[in-house]
């Protein structure tokens, strides 16, 4: 799933070439991101197209030979003059008069005789890692080009590999190793994949042609002549593909402002995308002079430390409902320990519309959150979810949230940000800990990714990799963190290692997070409140209630689509049985099987409710409801989704810690098997150990003292 998707897509055709384009917004100026190396496709602005589209109209397009464009072999449609003219066909046909323009690395030289070309177009050009013929080559690649049509060596290495044979013979190759230098940093493996994903989708031809384009059909000394506009020059220092001078000499011949990023590598807007997408909207601003401008400035205020409210702004993760039922007996806990805390929250649907049920301020930012659960439903297949990799696959969309908190943050005046698995924000921090203006509370109901077996060797190294980038940034930026608070106890923590030469999860859990207990959100009710509820819900004297309940997202359909199916055959064993299934807010249950004795419902408020009154459960393995069931003592039966890491191993863990419910595989579950664990789990007694009911107020007094 996208962060942003187009408002308008389409094709334009040049010299019998078409080129795919997409654009983003309404506001101006227009920003024109162009194309790159054809080795990769427009998607390569992936971080940057969501939030410079807040602002401007965006526009991009997929040069010839890769995405949506037409494959192109004539080394001629790749010179820098013929990406200038492309890029003037597509300004034409989406009808955009003059752009920002902004290119990376060989995108870098299209902008450049764009500007030049034609200056009437231009208002400025924004160049990260310039690939232009400015000092030396970097390391390895000085002789490239002359050993570009040779033979290459019987066992090449490094730069021998860029090659024309080579890339014919071992693509792959080339394109892993290629990548593998552009992202210098360290933990860049989701980047490095993205790039490879989008290089497969053309061939070493394209390649080859684009390579033997002649790029600069101008002399160094004269590529800035006509270019009059004003320049911005980003570029990291670890770059291996340009050297950091090159950018120094681009800056200096052009006049422009030089933003040195330190440590960064080629693909810096991938790598480290809030610095360049803040640095691009500086520019970007100021092409447009204020009185040209058609917005309004806000009016300023400012009110005095002393005189200011406490204000506390909580995120509530929205994968999932559970959180925000505890996030609102942690907020009752605030206000109770702290009167007058004025507390707003930044959430998405579904959490917001439990928050307005709850009478709770929604910050108006909340509109422009990207929704994570719709992604994380995207990802779904069946009755599997691979949790880590939807994760990792969220990477756009986090960073799209993160940016619209971090507005939130600078204009809000809060004295402490509360972020429930808030993932955006404590990653984002800590890689720009300078945009950090308030204290964070950071909570979690686990700690480490662990590879699901599946996986093999190659998941083992990311989520290992994973841990390492959290535990450096810990052990660099303790104070990102001001106070790290683990919803569970020390026993509730995984035995499991970080990683091979990592530590301990439990050791490094117990070393820099604090412990509330568990956060239910509710007091279990005991045997007479839960009688008095069923009379409530209308239940008979004597039916044996099963609920159904597969959570809030589209997940779960499978699961209760084979509950449905099983009813039948476990009500022949136990004839007073009776179920109800809980389609939640994403699953039409109009779509379900119906059969006698079965009810079939939506959403349904306090659903805890309804599960702490019940003779049996039947649920996903989500932490939330599962730890209902236990703090209420009701016999459960759980199916952790397939390839969804927290559920089949730090849910099971909890479970096991509490001797709560029973386990089963949803794959190896055939409906009479399913049938048959109804029939004899329904109704029984449970010796479950005592979940803590304080939970709220111990998190709610480790964060007070914050405020």
């Amino acid at each position: 799933m996208r962060a942003r998707y187009p408002d308008r897509a389409g094709f334009v055709e040049r010299d019998g070439i078409r080129l795919g384009y997409e654009v983003f917004g309404e506001g101006d100026p227009t920003v024109l991101l162009l194309p790159t190396w054809t080795i990769v496709h427009s998607r390569f602005w992936k971080m940057q197209v969501p939030h410079l589209a807040r602002y401007y109209r965006v526009v991009t397009y997929d040069g010839p030979g890769n995405g949506r464009s037409d494959r192109v072999t004539d080394p001629a449609r790749y010179t820098a003059e013929s990406y200038a003219a492309d890029a003037v066909a597509v300004m034409d046909e989406v009808g955009v008069e003059t752009a920002a323009v902004v290119g990376l690395s060989l995108g870098a030289a299209f902008a450049v005789r764009l500007a030049a070309l034609h200056p009437e177009r231009v208002l400025g050009i924004a160049l990260i890692g310039p690939a232009l013929p400015f000092g030396t080559r970097a390391e390895g690649r000085e002789r490239i080009e002359e050993r570009f049509e040779r033979p290459y060596p019987a066992d090449p290495q490094g730069w021998d590999k860029y090659n024309a044979a080579y890339w014919r013979d071992h693509y792959g190759d080339f394109v892993s190793f290629f990548f593998d230098q552009c992202f210098s940093e360290p933990h860049s493996t989701k980047q490095i994949e993205d790039a490879i994903g989008w290089a497969l989708e053309t061939d070493p031809e394209v390649l080859i042609a684009s390579h033997r384009a002649s790029v600069l059909g101008v002399p160094p000394d004269e590529l800035f002549d006509g270019v009059d506009c004003p320049v911005l020059v980003v570029h990291g220092t670890d770059d291996r593909i340009r050297p950091y001078r090159a950018g120094v000499e681009t800056a200096s011949r052009s006049g422009g402002t030089l933003v040195t990023m330190e440590g960064s590598g080629h693909i810096p807007n991938a790598r480290d995308p809030v610095f360049v997408d803040l640095a691009l909207q500086r520019f970007i601003d100021g092409l447009v002079p204020a009185s040209e401008s058609t917005d309004v400035p806000p009016a300023a205020l400012w009110t005095r430390g002393l005189d200011r409210r406490h204000k506390v702004l909580i995120l509530s993760s929205p994968i999932g409902l559970g959180h925000v039922r505890r996030d609102l007996a942690i907020a009752d806990e605030l206000r109770r320990l702290g009167p007058g805390v004025e507390i707003e929250w930044l959430a998405q649907h579904p959490v917001t519309a439990a928050l307005e049920k709850a009478g709770e301020v929604v910050h108006p930012a909340s509109e422009r959150l990207v929704s994570e659960s719709a992604h994380i439903a995207s990802e779904a297949r069946s009755h599997d979810l691979h949790c880590f990799q939807a994760l990792r696959r969220m990477d756009e969309i986090l960073l799209a949230n993160f940016m619209t908190f971090q507005e939130v943050v600078d204009e809000g005046l809060h004295d402490l940000v509360v972020a429930d698995e808030a993932w955006d924000v404590d990653h984002y921090w800590h890689e720009n800990p300078e945009l950090k203006r308030t204290a964070l509370a950071w909570l979690t109901d686990f700690v480490g990714y662990l590879p699901m077996p599946e996986g093999g060797e190659q998941e083992a190294f990311l989520t290992a990799d994973y841990n390492a980038e959290m535990i450096e940034h810990i052990a660099r930026f303790p104070r990102i963190r001001d106070r790290a608070i683990f919803v569970g106890n020390p026993d509730d923590v995984v035995p499991d290692v970080f990683g091979p030469g990592l530590p301990k999860i439990r050791d490094w859990t117990e070393e820099h997070f604090r412990f509330s207990g568990y956060v239910t959100g509710f007091i279990p009710p005991d045997e007479e409140e839960r009688r008095q509820i069923r009379r409530e819900l209308g239940w008979r004297e004597g039916e044996k209630v099963c609920i159904v309940a597969v959570g809030g997202s589209g997940v779960g359909e499978a699961l209760l689509r084979r509950a449905v199916d099983a009813f039948p055959l476990a009500r022949e064993a136990v004839p007073e049985l009776r179920m109800i299934a809980v389609a939640g807010p994403r699953i039409d249950p109009s779509f379900l099987p119906t059969h006698p004795g079965l009810e079939m419902v939506g959403y349904v408020d306090r659903l805890y409710r309804l599960l702490a009154a019940s003779d049996l459960a039947v649920v996903q393995g989500g932490l939330t409801t599962t730890m209902e069931l236990a703090a209420s003592k009701r016999p459960f039966i759980y199916f952790p989704l397939a390839n969804h890491f927290e559920q089949n191993f730090h849910v099971r863990h909890r479970l096991d810690q509490y001797g709560a419910g029973r386990h089963m595989d949803y794959y190896a579950t055939n409906i009479d098997d399913l049938a048959e664990a109804i029939a004899r789990h329904v109704g029984e007694d449970v010796a479950y150990r005592d979940v803590e009911t304080d939970g709220a107020a111990r998190a709610g007094a480790l964060i007070a003292e914050l405020i």
